[in-house]
């Protein structure tokens, strides 16, 4: 009988030996020695994709995608060029794999900061692919309705008014993919809403986030999530938590980025 949700063994013998630089800056970092790495699916100058030597999730395969040689970086310190390039490898290679028929799903998502769920500082993305699930992967087209920030190129940017989890997300959904207008605004927005939740969000004090793209029905979304203390109403409960002040986020955020 099929369970009501999916459960993926995490191997806590593999685990135990990933390395780790987000608390421990001084360790060493895998990514800032690409002539070291092994299983190198594709390249495009400094972005690298390859799979991962350290493969947690039992019946899963695991990619890396290395988004850049500059270790202490992220995405709102990118060029507006490098950005683009890197999402169109990364949006590639994740609808490759969708669209090969190996898998029941494929999930492209990204964790910045102790709290995001990841344990390598150096800028990287994931992409994993499972071969069987139990149950269809959890995500509502409502998830992604919200206030409007603004609309470039076809490109939604709004604050969502049904969080997946609670309080402030940051959707991005774009109309399509394959054009490079497309590309550049969903480059854009993801590079805002990164930095306003790194630098403006709170005066700056959240420091960790995860982004999440999804395939429902033919359309791509794109989510921002800051990491902080899951709200514990979700956490044992299931209960969404909206805040009261979208607009102002909304003001805030047009004042710092598209003010004229």
């Amino acid at each position: 009988m099929a369970l009501p949700y999916n459960i993926i063994d995490f191997d806590m013998q593999i685990g135990k030996n990933k390395p780790e630089t987000i608390r421990h800056p001084d360790n060493y970092c895998p990514f800032c020695h690409p002539e070291e790495l092994t299983d190198i699916i594709d390249k495009d100058g400094p972005i690298i994709l390859l799979r991962n030597k350290y493969n947690v999730l039992s019946g899963t395969e695991q990619f890396v995608l290395i988004e850049t040689d500059i270790c202490h970086s992220d995405m709102p310190d990118y060029s507006a060029a490098h950005m683009e390039r890197l999402l169109r490898f990364g949006l590639h290679h994740w609808q490759r794999l969708l669209q090969s028929g190996k898998y029941d799903d494929v999930v492209f998502f990204k964790n910045y900061g102790p709290l995001s769920g990841g344990t390598i500082r150096h800028p990287h993305m994931q992409i994993v692919a499972f071969p069987h699930l139990e149950q269809p992967l959890s995500a509502l087209p409502e998830e992604f309705a919200g206030e409007i920030i603004t609309c470039q190129n076809g490109v939604e940017f709004n604050i969502s008014t049904t969080p997946r989890i609670g309080f402030w997300e940051l959707n991005i959904i774009p109309a399509e993919i394959e054009s490079p207008a497309a590309i550049s605004a969903l480059a854009k927005f993801l590079q805002i809403g990164t930095d306003y939740f790194t630098r403006h969000f709170h005066q700056g004090r959240i420091q960790s986030y995860n982004i999440f793209f999804y395939q429902l029905t033919g359309q791509v979304y794109a989510k921002i999530m800051p990491r902080f203390a899951t709200p514990p109403l979700y956490v044992g409960y299931g209960i969404h938590v909206c805040p009261t002040n979208i607009q102002e986020a909304v003001a805030e955020i047009k004042q710092l980025y598209f003010s004229t």
